[in-house]
Parts: structure tokens; C-alpha cells; sequence
């Protein structure tokens, strides 16, 4: 049968059904492991993408640019509050920009404790349409500032846009990352194959949970979007009593640090911060570090 008949494939992994999988516990024998994916992006002036408050008209879109920089001059201190007031960790998924254009932000959240992610240069580009060696040098270059500024490499990356090429696994691992966050096809840490012969850890982060598809995309209101997370958290729990499971709520300043998204926030992640004797309340890193040593990734 020749290729077009069977389908392309990419390699990565291989089928598994969550019923069939060993079952074993997160610390604290607890099956149900919660992170927050905060991302703070910056965007270029009058070009590149970005997410759209309502349709953008010719360069420079300042609607839309100022609405986005909102975010990391405000909301996302608003942010922080809760997350300071909740005492509640974050893997902080920043672009490598924000450190020459907001100074002290992303400085803020690593005085908290918080992991900070991979989350390449700014969010104006897409990494997967670069040729390889322009895309491992966007990752060069991203690790490298980020590594100057916290003084050690980032384990995590997610791509701008979720964007990947066909290798950016392979470069990923080559780069000396230990996790990716890009796949979203599984509610467990998996392990993709990468062209050395070794692997890279596919940790789950959320397409569902996540504010922008549900915000920008479908138009979901704050109130919509703070009862999926309790939903899914409160059915998550329930389902993690037979297998353990991982969920990530990602988040973005510009659009959950609005005063009238932010407070029903705020209330579901109450609800999940009233539940932290019963889960794993940690961050992304912790999660993959532990699947990696405990080899119970699949």
C-alpha cells in the first residue's frame, strides 16, 4: 500500500488507551496534578501577529497592540495579586523579549518561586515555518537569554503559537530541553521519539482550558470560562480516583487580567486552591521532572 493510501504519520508515538496504562500516584499519594501556564508575550509594533480584541485595520493596529500591552503593564500584576493572595505556584511561559521591554516583570514572578518556561523570543512569529537552522537558532537564541537572566536553562518550552516545524522536537531535545507542551493529545505525560535515537517528555497543556480559543476564539464569556475550569477541575478529580491525570489552566494577562474576567477567575481558582489537600497543586517542570524520574511516562 503506498503512502497516500496509508496516511502520513509523524513518528512520535504510538497509540495507548488510558484504560489499559499502569496506574501509580503523584506525591503525597495524590492522582490529580494541577498547574498554571501563565504566558507573558510581548508583540511587535505594526507588524507580526497577535491575538485580535476585535478585527485590526491596516499597520500599525495600536487598538489591538495597545490591548495586548495592557497585559503585561497591568494584568498581569493584577494576576500575581491572586496568585500571591491564593499562594498558588505558576510555570511562567515567557518570551525572551520581555526581559529588554518590560523590565522587573518577569523578574516579579521569579521572586515568587515561580518556574520559568521557554515560550521562544516574542509572540509576533511562528517558529514552525523557519527552515531548520533559522528555527534552531530562534531556540539558541531564546535559551540563551533566558538562561543569562536565571542562571540556569530553561527544562520547558512551548512554541509561540503552539507553532511547530516537523523537527522541533528533534531540535528541542538537541538544545538540552528535558519537556515540550506544544502536543496537546493526552491527559498524562508521553514521550515523543526524536531523530538522536533518545526523547523528550510531551507534557499536557491545555487547548480547551485555555483563554485564548475559549475568549478570542469562541467568544466565551469570563463567567463561561471560570466554570469550564471548575468543571473540568471538579470532573478531573473525580476520573483521576482511576488514573492519574494532569491539568493545566493557561492563562493570559491580557485577556484573564480584565477586570471582568479577573474576578470570576479569581473565584474558580478558589475552588481549586480550597482542594489542595487532594491534588498536586505545583508546577509544569515539577510534573515532568517527576514523570522522567519515576519513568512512569508512557
Amino acid at each position: 500500500m503506498d503512502a497516500d493510501a496509508t496516511g502520513p504519520d509523524h513518528g512520535r508515538y504510538a497509540y495507548s488507551a488510558l484504560p489499559d496504562r499502569p496506574v501509580y500516584a503523584w506525591p503525597g499519594d495524590r492522582r490529580l496534578a494541577v498547574y498554571l501556564a501563565l504566558n507573558l508575550e510581548g508583540f511587535d509594533f505594526g507588524r507580526g501577529l497577535g491575538a485580535e480584541l476585535a478585527p485590526g485595520g491596516p499597520q500599525p493596529d495600536v487598538l489591538n497592540y495597545a490591548w495586548r500591552d495592557w497585559g503585561n503593564r497591568v494584568g498581569a500584576w493584577r494576576l500575581k495579586e491572586t496568585l500571591d493572595r491564593l499562594k498558588l505556584p505558576a510555570s511562567v511561559l515567557v518570551n525572551s523579549r520581555l526581559y529588554r521591554d518590560c523590565p522587573g516583570l518577569i523578574e516579579a514572578f521569579r521572586a515568587r518561586g515561580d518556574e520559568i518556561v521557554g515560550h521562544g523570543r516574542t509572540n509576533s512569529e511562528r517558529q514552525g515555518i523557519l527552515g531548520e537552522a533559522e528555527e534552531r537558532a530562534l531556540i539558541a537564541e531564546a535559551t540563551a537569554e533566558l538562561t543569562h537572566h536565571e542562571g540556569r536553562a530553561p527544562a520547558g518550552w512551548l512554541g509561540p503559537w503552539i507553532s511547530q516545524s516537523r523537527v522541533t522536537p528533534d531540535l528541542l531535545e538537541e538544545a538540552g530541553y528535558r519537556y515540550l507542551l506544544d502536543w496537546c493529545h493526552d491527559d498524562q505525560p508521553t514521550w515523543l521519539a526524536t531523530r538522536s535515537g533518545g526523547r523528550i517528555l510531551a507534557l499536557p497543556y491545555p487547548q480547551e482550558i485555555n483563554d485564548i480559543p475559549a475568549i478570542v476564539a469562541r467568544k466565551d464569556s469570563g463567567r463561561d470560562f471560570a466554570d469550564m475550569i471548575v468543571d473540568a477541575f471538579d470532573e478531573m478529580l473525580e476520573q483521576s480516583a482511576s488514573a492519574p491525570l494532569v491539568m493545566g489552566i493557561a492563562l493570559h494577562p491580557y485577556i484573564v487580567g480584565q477586570p471582568h474576567r479577573l474576578r470570576p477567575l479569581r473565584r474558580a481558582l478558589e475552588h481549586i486552591a480550597a482542594h489542595r489537600d487532594a491534588i498536586w497543586l505545583t508546577t509544569a517542570g515539577a510534573i515532568a521532572e517527576r514523570a522522567i524520574q519515576s519513568e512512569t511516562a508512557i
